[in-house]
């Protein structure tokens, strides 16, 4: 089975792992058609069925072992991929401004009932909204000086999560 796997916080300040490495290291794991991705902690391959959870911990704790780097991992199929980009409640920010278009990836699925009450008293450009274990962001105006990040994990109650841009999100849909 294919899946997409992508890691927190990779090549953003201090935690830096080249592309090669984490190609490296879920080939270790067994895993064949491993393609890596921008240099953003993604990655996708072929594994034996399992868990995701299941294979979230092994690339970990590979990752972990093999280069001293601790990541959360979110994994997902190509359906579930395929879904994401489907689900996709901002079309229009998708073909004007896919990168200013967030995807949060969370384990369980957020709670859409507090994104719209945060969304109810915030007085920005953003728009944002739950669907399923994913938070679309709309930032028109970039995330750099937006106000909603700090509500927004509030509401969420996920401090684990990783973001990828829409044109990011759709690359790894595609290479699944």
């Amino acid at each position: 089975m294919r899946w997409a796997a992508l890691l927190r916080g990779i090549n953003l300040g201090k935690r830096q792992l080249k592309s090669a490495e984490l190609k490296a290291v879920v080939e270790g794991l067994g895993f064949t058609d491993v393609k890596t991705l921008l240099a953003s902690g993604n990655v996708v391959f072929t594994a034996p069925d399992a868990r995701a959870e299941q294979l979230e911990a092994q690339i970990h704790d590979a990752l972990a072992q093999e280069t001293g780097l601790k990541s959360e991992i979110f994994v997902r199929t190509p359906d579930e991929m395929e879904a994401v980009v489907a689900a996709n409640p901002f079309p229009d920010a998708a073909t004007d401004r896919p990168s200013f278009l967030v995807v949060t990836f969370h384990r369980k699925p957020v709670d859409s009932a507090a994104v719209e009450a945060v969304m109810a008293t915030h007085d920005g450009p953003e728009r944002a909204r739950a669907i399923g274990r994913e938070l679309y962001i709309d930032f028109p105006e970039g995330q750099a000086r937006s106000t909603l990040h700090a509500p927004l994990g509030k509401a969420t109650r996920d401090p684990v999560t990783t973001a990828r841009n829409w044109n990011t999100v759709v690359k790894i849909r595609d290479a699944l």
